[in-house]
């Protein structure tokens, strides 16, 4: 968030004065109830200064965030899902390595649950971790206006922390006007599109702005951090407060928890960092780019009930790349402002001159954009897929794979840093090569797309199929 953006925010709204904050959370019961979750219109004041007017937003169950969805792993999630809102929408279970057909991407997995009807998800939870959902139709506008929510699964082999120990903290920057009202006439500006995707002017955690937090002395709290952004790519540094890494994407790290050995910490749209404090003092959530910038407070105090110790998880059972025998695949990715544009075909039909405007096409997979017919490559179950993927655009993307979770294996030809860390989302730069690798496990048809979204409307979407 530009320093030029945050001045503005402040000096047109005024300084907000700070909450306390949480979102509700519904938890399954053993005899695996169903849950009902609803997305329909709200009112919000995301700037909860006096100046500030209420914004008109979307969300579920009338809240921004939507509630936290909680299960044991294991467990099969039934939820009912009804749609309240003016047009299509759907909903998809980021991170969960689910069944096809419940995967909430509509025009792949499943039709868009139209205004007024009711869709039912039904999809067993394999893996304890930080997961999240969120509309997956017209997913640059829908999310953007407040349609997300965190979903955590609870490890079985022991007692999860009490809430006042296990903190979620989903965050979102909005771009807000004058009046520090959701800024709706700018949603789909071709700039957005064909730069660096829609960026806010204002950061808000669980919805609310510059919360307060408090937390026990001394007591370990585990910090579930979720990128909920449409297109920016949050710099934060736990070192600043003492912060161990916990796991990324839902996926423990492995081992016991780490200090973070660089910094910044560049936590993508999408992605998941798990931190473990143990707070001595007060301190802030920050975004670290440029001249830092604390957007949420933790108070520490004494007193309260004996803390619970913390238990790192056992890793969750992913198969492992083979190191050799592999399906391998190259993408090339173009396209964008200032970058390589090249031949671009939407729909079987290349694309010239004022196409490009009126498609709103701009960014591409090897020369493609958007959902093709065919799948971009076709994998035999428990085959070992390798993507080879070339940014040759002027900006930074944030790719993630449906359905799977990924190695990063190798960055430019020289390694990575954390050769052992499962994600689902990974941060590529400008001119930059990654290979990833995965086990391709689950039957079906599986998204890959930059989850800039905007960048995805535009372009950045592809799919590949796992044969049954």
């Amino acid at each position: 968030m530009s320093q030029i953006d945050r001045r503005s925010a402040l000096k047109l709204i005024g300084a907000a004065a700070a909450v306390a904050t949480s979102p509700s959370q519904l938890f399954a019961t053993p005899n695996g109830n169903w849950l009902e979750l609803d997305a329909r219109a709200t009112k919000h004041k995301l700037h909860n200064s006096d100046q500030a007017l209420p914004s008109d937003l979307w969300g579920y169950n009338g809240q921004i965030c939507g509630p936290t969805l909680r299960y044991k792993q294991g467990e099969t999630a039934r939820i009912r899902f009804t749609n309240s809102l003016v047009e299509p929408t759907s909903v998809h279970w980021h991170g969960i390595r689910i069944v096809n057909a419940m995967d909430g991407v509509s025009g792949l997995t499943q039709a868009p649950v139209q205004p007024g009807e009711t869709f039912e998800y039904e999809f067993e939870l394999p893996d304890a971790g930080t997961y999240w959902y969120h509309a997956h139709n017209n997913s640059w506008s829908q999310v953007a206006r407040g349609l997300y929510g965190p979903l955590i699964v609870d490890p079985v082999e022991h007692t999860p922390l009490p809430a006042e120990q296990d903190i979620v903290l989903m965050l979102d920057d909005w771009r807000l006007d004058a009046n520090g009202r959701f800024d709706e006439q700018s949603l789909g500006a071709l700039m957005d599109w064909s730069h660096g995707g829609r960026m806010g002017n204002w950061l808000t955690v669980n919805g609310q702005s510059l919360p307060k937090i408090k937390l026990q002395q001394g007591a370990p709290t585990l910090l579930r951090l979720v990128n909920a952004c449409n297109a920016r790519i949050l710099e934060i540094d736990p070192n600043r407060f003492g912060a161990k890494i916990v796991g990324y994407d839902g996926q423990p790290v492995k081992g016991e928890p780490k200090q973070l050995a660089y910094k910044p910490l560049l936590l993508g749209p999408a992605q998941r960092v798990d931190l473990l404090v143990q707070p001595r003092e007060q301190f802030a959530l920050e975004e670290v780019s440029g001249e830092p910038f604390p957007f949420c407070f933790f108070e520490v105090g004494t007193g309260g009930l004996p803390a619970a110790p913390y238990v790192h998880p056992k890793p969750n059972n992913i198969p492992l790349p083979h190191p050799e025998d592999r399906l391998k695949f190259q993408i090339n990715m173009t396209g964008g402002a200032m970058g390589m544009m090249g031949d671009i075909t939407y729909q079987g039909k290349k694309l010239e001159g004022e196409d490009f405007q009126r498609t709103k096409q701009l960014w591409a997979f090897n020369g493609t954009a958007n959902l093709a017919e065919q799948p971009m490559l076709i994998a035999r179950r428990f085959e070992t897929v390798e993507l080879d993927v070339i940014n040759n655009t002027a900006f930074m993307h944030a790719m993630h794979v449906h359905g799977h979770h990924f190695l990063i294996e190798d960055r430019d030809g020289d390694g990575v840093e954390q050769p052992d860390h499962w994600r689902d989302t990974f941060l590529i730069s400008p001119r930059q090569s990654t290979k990833i690798a995965f086990v391709a496990d689950n039957p079906g048809k599986w998204l890959f797309h930059c989850h800039m979204l905007e960048h995805a409307a535009a372009g950045m979407t592809s799919w590949f199929k796992v044969l049954s």
